[in-house]
């Protein structure tokens, strides 16, 4: 998804005439009828797959595994798996997307069962300079927004600690998702804005799996998502929207 930058630090730096904006901001991100719905309507799939093939939230003696949200946007995904109980770190290069988010768990407080969740606005190249590393890791439909996923993907396999694992979900490059991602969701349907997508970008399961060996990193398992009643559903059918785990051994 694509977002609009603001001049805005943190939500406790908002200036009490943005809050509106910002708290408006967030109620359509967390709208499922809004327009992020396409993102609600698989949030439960990607999301639930992604807990089935990351490590356990909890480790030994009541430890929280660290877990990046990148691309996190308004926290669809990472409020799902601090719920689950990760340590999460949502990190987004969109301040309005983060103040959107932090405003939203400000108004929405996680229960006391979940991890931690704080929001940060940034690159991944910040962490890698930091030398931050993670047990886990999403990013779910972002890397065909990146200049270079081979980069991208190279990258943040960096930030994995050994035996930890990643889940991306993207879009195949076919006719298919031309005629549905693309000019069906963004132009007909009118369900994403025009310019959403470029569909020269879209990655295939075979390149996903290039980048990944080049990275260092294992799919371990790849499915493909499709719209289904009252939802999404996963299905050996990939020729649109898929999702793949990998490790670092």
């Amino acid at each position: 998804m694509q977002h609009h930058d603001s001049p805005v630090l943190s939500a406790d730096s908002v200036a009490p005439e943005e809050i509106a904006h910002f708290s408006d901001l967030a109620a359509r991100w967390w709208d499922p009828a809004g327009p992020m719905r396409p993102l609600h309507a698989m949030n439960d799939l990607r999301t639930g797959w992604s807990l089935r093939h990351l490590p356990a939230p909890v480790a030994g003696d009541d430890v929280r595994r660290t877990l990046l949200d990148i691309g996190c946007g308004a926290g669809l995904a990472s409020e799902a798996f601090a719920r689950a109980g990760f340590d999460v770190t949502g990190l987004d290069a969109s301040q309005a997307a983060i103040t959107a988010g932090r405003l939203h768990m400000r108004q929405h407080p996680l229960p006391a069962s979940a991890g931690p969740l704080s929001y940060r606005c940034g690159s991944a190249e910040e962490l890698v300079t930091e030398g931050a590393r993670f047990d886990a890791i999403s990013a779910l439909e972002v890397i065909e927004h990146v200049t270079d996923p081979a980069a991208f993907l190279r990258m943040l396999g960096g930030m994995l600690r050994p035996g930890g694992a990643m889940v991306v979900s993207t879009m195949n490059r076919t006719w298919r998702s031309m005629a549905m991602a693309k000019i069906g969701a963004e132009y007909v349907l009118r369900l994403l804005p025009v310019g959403t997508h470029d569909w020269r970008k879209f990655i295939t399961p075979a390149e996903m799996g290039q980048y990944a060996a080049r990275a260092g990193l294992r799919i371990t398992d790849i499915a493909g998502m499709v719209p289904a009643p009252g939802g999404w559903r996963e299905s050996r059918d990939m020729a649109v929207n898929y999702i793949a785990a990998m490790v670092r051994d």
